[in-house]
């Protein structure tokens, strides 16, 4: 008797959507499982487990795409989605661009990479006390530290996931993934006055976690950090992007460079390949082979095989990110980033370049803000305008003076980012290793 292995569903799947008609065909299937806990005062305040299974049917018949959903393996189901999926695949308007990839440009057996990506036994799913200890070591470590009152909480998760893709016409492998999640939160009071703040830290095997009552004790010193935050002047001013937030300006480059945007000619970087867009010793890297690393993975999900890429080298835009649609949409070649949202998107990223201690950006900067944390935004994706709330640390003379809250930050990306400078303080264990970056020039508005 079949068992319903993720393999054995997606053959079934494929045979009953040839059987109603279909041309081309593709079975993506995401299993997982998850627990987390979370823990407020000392106490246990909740726990849950979950488990999920998720089966998409992508079907394209003369051109014409369709893509229906089920959660359950009954055969009576799968029955249903490939009919369903070939009737309205029938009734849809042709897109030349969609299909599935070329036979000989799939992943092999022989070529894909073996990359570590998920913990063997994953213990940690069988024995959710533990994620309570955990969670309450690392309130425990928050409540602790001087000058904090109360926390929000902290919580612990863990999860395994898999992946599996199958298509008509050839290709079937898939990979699992583990996650295992700290966060913790602290709120420090002066005058009556209140500041939060938290600390999250995440890996893909539960050993290479840092211990919980760091997490909490991080949390605890950032939210004492910002006592007695104010308004900074206004004016303009360099801006330093703090490590911690300095990700989201090269999540606005990649969105400029996404194949979709490119397609739709909505993107402020439309006209800029080949061109400088960083400082010369600045790259920006895609590298989808490091094990342990939660963004990792051997292939996208159109069967091709993921590689290390410069999208920006030596401060020049070499790349946009592509799927298969977007590639034949623009006359490319795919560079092996489909997902299974529909649009290209990326695996590890990292923006290397930088041999300056944060402490050596801030005196190369003498006067300005430190952004720490991000709310809210305002970006033009054609014209590449920016405005966000922030909050962070005002510094002058390359020391910290104070912290500074309700305030927005302006400027415009393609001039935020020819002349930044990059410290050298990224973290290897992120899948976006990207450094504290000098903005500058900003428009500051405080007081």
């Amino acid at each position: 008797m079949m068992t319903d292995t993720s393999e054995n569903v997606a053959e079934k799947l494929l045979s009953l959507s040839k059987k109603f008609g279909s041309e081309q065909a593709e079975v993506l299937i995401t299993r997982g499982s998850n627990v987390s806990v979370e823990v407020r005062d000392g106490e246990l305040e909740q726990a849950e487990g979950s488990d999920g299974l998720n089966i998409y049917l992508r079907v394209i018949n003369d051109q014409k795409l369709a893509s229906v959903s089920c959660t359950n393996t009954k055969m009576e189901t799968l029955n249903q989605l490939a009919k369903r999926a070939n009737e309205i695949a029938n009734e849809s308007i042709p897109n030349p661009f969609v299909g599935l990839a070329d036979i000989n440009d799939l992943t092999t057996t022989a070529t894909m990479p073996s990359i570590d990506l998920s913990e063997p036994e994953g213990l940690i799913m069988k024995d959710p006390l533990k994620l309570k200890d955990l969670a309450l070591k690392a309130e425990k470590a928050a409540l602790n530290s001087e000058g904090i009152s109360k926390t929000d909480g902290s919580s612990a998760s863990a999860s395994k996931n898999e992946l599996f893709l199958a298509t008509s016409n050839g290709f079937s492998n898939g990979y699992n993934k583990s996650v295992y999640t700290i966060v913790a939160s602290a709120i420090s009071t002066r005058d009556s006055m209140m500041e939060r703040d938290h600390a999250f830290e995440q890996r893909v095997y539960f050993e290479d976690l840092p211990q919980p009552e760091s997490v909490g004790m991080l949390a605890a010193e950032r939210a004492k950090l910002m006592q007695g935050a104010r308004k900074p002047v206004t004016g303009n001013y360099p801006v330093i992007f703090n490590e911690r937030i300095a990700s989201s300006i090269v999540s606005h480059i990649l969105a400029a460079i996404n194949g979709e945007a490119i397609a739709r000619g909505s993107s402020w970087l439309l006209g800029d390949m080949d061109l400088k867009i960083l400082p010369e010793n600045v790259n920006l890297i895609e590298d989808p082979h490091l094990p342990r690393l939660l963004g990792s993975k051997p292939f996208d999900t159109e069967g091709l095989i993921t590689s290390r890429k410069f999208f920006v080298q030596n401060g020049i835009l070499k790349s946009w990110i592509l799927d298969l649609k977007t590639s034949r949409q623009l006359g490319l070649k795919s560079t092996g980033n489909a997902t299974r949202s529909g649009s290209p998107g990326v695996s590890n990223i990292e923006l290397a370049g930088g041999n300056n201690t944060l402490n050596e950006l801030c005196q190369k900067a003498g006067e300005g803000l430190m952004v720490c944390s991000l709310i809210g935004s305002s970006i033009n994706q054609n014209s590449g305008d920016y405005s966000r709330g922030v909050t962070g640390f005002w510094f002058k003379d390359g020391e910290i003076t104070h912290p500074v809250n309700e305030c927005t930050i302006a400027g415009n990306l393609k001039e935020m980012i020819k002349d930044i400078v990059l410290a050298n303080d990224s973290k290897p264990y992120l899948s976006r290793r990207v450094p504290s970056i000098l903005v500058g020039n900003m428009t500051i508005a405080g007081n």
